[in-house]
């Protein structure tokens, strides 16, 4: 029996720093980049992933074309006191 391990970093984590660093991009795009860091990983997890943050509002997830969203990083501004 096999038996799973926990990856170092969350999902969401490498989600966020990908698109930090990028800025926007497309869906498809980010899960060959995702894909190439974990391995396993399935693009209804990476979905799921995204629905979530989105959720959270810490991105946004729009349509380009049928099959296609772009997934851009809401950047928050710190208040200033």
């Amino acid at each position: 029996m096999a038996t799973k391990t926990w990856k170092p970093q969350p999902l969401y984590m490498l989600v966020v720093e990908l698109l930090q660093r990028k800025g926007s991009t497309t869906d498809i795009e980010l899960f060959d980049m995702v894909k190439e860091i974990r391995g396993d990983l399935g693009f209804n997890v990476l979905n799921k992933e995204l629905m979530r943050l989105e959720i959270e509002g810490m991105i946004h997830v729009s349509d380009l074309t049928r099959g296609k969203r772009r997934v851009e990083w809401l950047k928050k501004e710190k208040k200033r006191s």
